[in-house]
C-alpha cells in the first residue's frame, strides 16, 4: 500500500492526485485481485447501498466516535483513541483505508450536505404541498348585500360655503347683487356716424384732434424725385431708428388688425384698426391727449387707408360688410360706396373685397364693375402701382393676379398664378414703385418673392425665406409690407426671442432687426413704414403700438 500523502496546495497537486488514482487503477495485479482490495467505486456503492440508508434515501455514516461506539461495540476502543485522518471512526477508515485524503474530504462534504438538506425537512414540506393541491377550490364568501338606506324623513346636514349663502364671516347677510340685463348684440347702423370718441367726456379732446388732422391734411405733400439710397446707406439709416418709453402706447382696446400712416411730413399721425370695429388715432407729435378711439364698425377692421387725393379722409373696411369714410372736415364716418369714386380720382381703380370672394371695382370713367371671383378664402388685395388694371389676391394655397379689363361674370380666368404654396397665403403685395416684385407670407413657414416684371401664366420665384409664421389663435397673421420708399426691402413681424421686427431684401437676405429688450417685449404682427420718413410702427395683439423713429426726427 502506498503511504498517504498530504494534500498539496493549488490546482497542480489536485491533478497529481487524480493521476495517482488513475495509476493505481491501472496497476492491478495480473495474477488476480489482492486479498482485501476492491475498487473505490465498488466500495462507495457498498457503503451507500440500500442497507445503509436512512429514511429519505440519505446514507447513514457515523460522523462522531460516540455514534460509532453505539452501533459497533467492537470498534469502541479504536474509535475512542481517534485517528490521524480526522474525526472519522475506525470502522470507516478500515473500509476506506486506501482512499486518498481528497476522497475522504469529499465524502465528508457529501455527508454534511446531506444532513443539512435533511434538516430542512424538504420531503415533509413537499408532501404537505401535494396534499394541499389535492383539495378542492376555496369557495369565496359572498358578503351580504347592503340594505338600502331608508330615509327617516329628516334631511342630513349639508355644509355649504358662506360665500354661496351670501353671508359674511360673522353670519350677516350681504346686500343683494342687482340683476344685470344681458347686453343685446349691436345692430349695424346705416348712414353716417358722428366722429366722436367712445366717451362723451373727451369730446373736446376729439375736437382738437380733428383740427390737427384737418390742418396737416391741407399741407401739400411734396415728394422729391430722388434715387433710393444704396443698400449699405439704407442699413445705416435703419440703425439710427430707436424706440423709447414715450413711443409705446395702447391705442386700441383689442388686437390690432390694420395700420395706416398719414402722409404728412411734418406731423406723424397713425391710425390703427382692431377687432370689434374700433379705430384708434395716435398723434405722435403731441405729448398730451394724443390718443383717440372711435367705433365706426361692428366687426374687425381689416384695412385702413388715408385717401391719396385727400388725406383728411380715412377709408376703413370691416368684416361687418361695411366700408366707411372718416371725413374729418364733416366729422362723420360716412357709409357710401359711391363716395369712393370722388375720393380716388387720382387713381384709376379702387378694389374692395370680402372674405367670401366678392370683388368690387370702381373706375373713374367706366363706372362700377362687380364680379364674384369664386374664392372661398381671401386675405388681401394689392393693386399694381403702374398698371392699375392688375391686382393680386392672397388665396388658399395660391396668389393670383387678375386683370380688371377681362374680368366679367362669364369669364374669370386669371392671367397669372404664383404657385408653390402648400398652405394658406396670409398676404400678397406688389412692390410700391415698379410692381416688379410680389412678396407673399404663407402658413407653410415660408416668405416668397416673385418676379412680376412680366405678367405670364406662371410667375417665377426669385427667393424663398424660411420664416416661422405660426402665430396661433390669439395673434394676428403676419403680413409682409414693402417699405414705400424702396423697391427691394420689406418689413415683417417675427416670433423670434427676443422679440423683434425684421427687414428683408428681395434676394432673401436679412437687412436689419428692430429690437429693444426694455420696450419691445411682444409680437408685432402688423407693421407699417412712413411714406417719406424713417418711422416704423408695429402693432401687437393687446392694442399696443411700438414706434421706432430716426433720432433726428424727434422733437421731444
Amino acid at each position: 500500500m502506498e503511504p498517504v500523502r498530504s494534500l498539496p496546495a493549488g490546482g497542480s497537486g489536485r491533478r497529481q492526485q487524480q493521476q495517482q488514482r488513475a495509476g493505481r487503477s491501472r496497476k492491478r495485479p495480473s495474477g488476480g485481485e489482492t486479498p482485501g482490495w476492491e475498487p473505490p467505486t465498488r466500495r462507495l456503492k457498498r457503503m451507500t447501498g440500500p442497507g445503509s440508508e436512512q429514511p429519505g434515501g440519505i446514507p447513514s455514516v457515523p460522523t462522531t466516535p460516540i455514534e460509532a461506539g453505539s452501533r459497533s461495540s467492537n470498534q469502541s476502543d479504536s474509535a475512542s483513541s481517534g485517528d490521524e485522518e480526522g474525526d472519522f471512526p475506525l470502522a470507516f477508515h478500515q473500509q476506506s483505508e486506501e482512499l486518498s485524503v481528497y476522497e475522504k474530504k469529499r465524502l465528508k462534504n457529501i455527508q454534511e450536505n446531506a444532513q443539512f438538506f435533511a434538516s430542512l425537512n424538504m420531503l415533509e414540506t413537499a408532501k404537505k404541498l401535494r396534499e394541499i393541491g389535492k383539495r378542492g377550490p376555496v369557495k369565496r364568501v359572498i358578503a351580504p348585500r347592503r340594505e338600502k338606506f331608508k330615509s327617516s324623513g329628516e334631511q342630513p346636514m349639508v355644509r355649504r360655503s358662506m360665500r354661496l349663502l351670501r353671508l359674511d364671516p360673522a353670519g350677516t347677510p350681504l346686500p343683494e347683487i342687482p340683476i344685470e340685463t344681458p347686453v343685446e348684440s349691436e345692430e349695424r347702423i346705416s348712414g353716417p356716424l358722428k366722429m366722436i370718441g367712445n366717451e362723451e367726456e373727451v369730446s373736446k379732446v376729439t375736437e382738437n384732434l380733428m383740427n390737427t388732422w384737418l390742418k396737416i391734411s391741407q399741407d401739400t405733400v411734396r415728394i422729391k424725385e430722388k434715387q433710393p439710397l444704396e443698400l449699405k446707406k439704407y442699413k445705416s439709416s435703419l440703425n439710427k431708428m430707436t424706440i423709447q418709453k414715450s413711443f409705446v402706447a395702447k391705442v386700441t382696446t383689442n388686437r390690432v388688425c390694420s395700420l395706416a400712416f398719414h402722409p404728412s411730413q411734418h406731423r406723424f399721425l397713425v391710425a390703427a384698426g382692431s377687432t370689434y370695429g374700433y379705430v384708434g388715432l395716435w398723434d405722435l407729435s403731441s405729448q398730451a391727449d394724443a390718443i383717440h378711439q372711435f367705433k365706426p364698425h361692428l366687426g374687425s377692421v381689416n384695412c385702413l387707408h388715408f385717401s391719396p387725393s385727400n388725406s383728411a379722409e380715412l377709408l376703413s373696411l370691416s368684416n361687418d360688410g361695411t366700408i366707411r369714410c372718416g371725413n374729418v372736415a364733416a366729422a362723420v364716418f360716412d357709409e357710401a360706396l359711391l363716395m369712393l369714386l370722388s375720393l380716388v380720382l387720382k387713381d384709376n381703380y379702387v378694389h374692395i373685397t370680402e372674405s367670401k370672394g366678392i370683388f368690387v371695382s370702381f373706375h373713374s370713367t367706366s363706372g362700377e364693375l362687380g364680379a364674384d371671383l369664386g374664392i372661398s378664402h381671401l386675405r388681401t388685395v394689392s393693386v399694381h402701382p403702374v398698371h392699375r388694371h392688375y391686382f393680386v389676391t392672397a388665396e388658399d394655397r395660391c396668389a393670383t393676379i387678375y386683370d380688371v379689363r377681362n374680368l366679367k361674370a362669364s369669364h374669370k380666368r386669371a392671367p397669372a398664378h404664383m404657385n408653390g404654396h402648400t398652405k394658406k397665403v396670409n398676404s400678397a403685395f406688389f412692390s410700391p414703385i415698379t410692381g416688379n416684385r410680389v412678396v407673399t407670407v404663407c402658413m407653410d413657414n415660408r416668405i416668397r418673392i416673385f418676379d412680376t416684371s412680366a405678367i405670364i401664366p406662371k410667375i417665377p420665384v426669385v427667393a424663398s425665406i424660411i420664416h416661422n409664421n405660426h402665430t396661433g389663435r390669439w395673434l394676428t397673421k403676419f403680413q409682409a409690407v414693402w417699405d414705400p420708399k424702396r423697391e427691394d426691402c420689406f418689413v415683417v413681424g417675427s416670433m423670434v426671442r427676443p422679440r423683434q421686427i425684421e427687414v428683408f431684401h428681395d434676394t432673401g437676405a436679412r437687412v436689419h432687426e428692430f429690437s429693444d429688450a426694455e420696450w419691445l417685449g411682444s409680437v408685432c404682427s402688423i407693421n407699417v413704414m412712413h411714406t417719406t420718413q424713417n418711422v416704423l410702427v408695429g402693432g401687437n395683439s393687446s392694442g399696443r403700438l411700438h414706434v421706432f423713429m430716426d433720432n433726428s426726427l424727434r422733437w421731444y
